[in-house]
């Protein structure tokens, strides 16, 4: 079976969404910035079990692995920096 290929606008819009209605986060999609911090202070300001809930929505959605703490402390950074992993990940199958 061919992986779809994914365009990063589109992925962008699918994880602002996904943020949003998996994590049930009070706010639209548009009101997530692409560079906006998903963790911290800054930003969303999840917390570490809002990082379990996403981590397993991610791998199960786009089929990648994160498979541990420093990869998603990377990945997670902002939805742009998740749309070129999640991307670069695809792209080595």
């Amino acid at each position: 079976m061919a992986e779809e290929r994914i365009e990063r606008g589109t992925l962008i819009r699918q994880l602002k969404a996904l943020l949003v209605e998996g994590l049930r986060l009070d706010m639209r999609p548009d009101d997530i910035g692409n560079t906006t911090a998903i963790f911290g202070e800054e930003g969303l300001k999840l917390d570490s079990i809002d990082a379990l809930e996403l981590v397993v929505l991610v791998e199960e959605r786009f089929e990648v692995s994160i498979p541990d703490e420093e990869t998603g402390r990377v990945a997670f950074e902002s939805v742009s920096v998740l749309a070129d992993y999640i991307l670069a990940e695809r792209e080595k199958r």
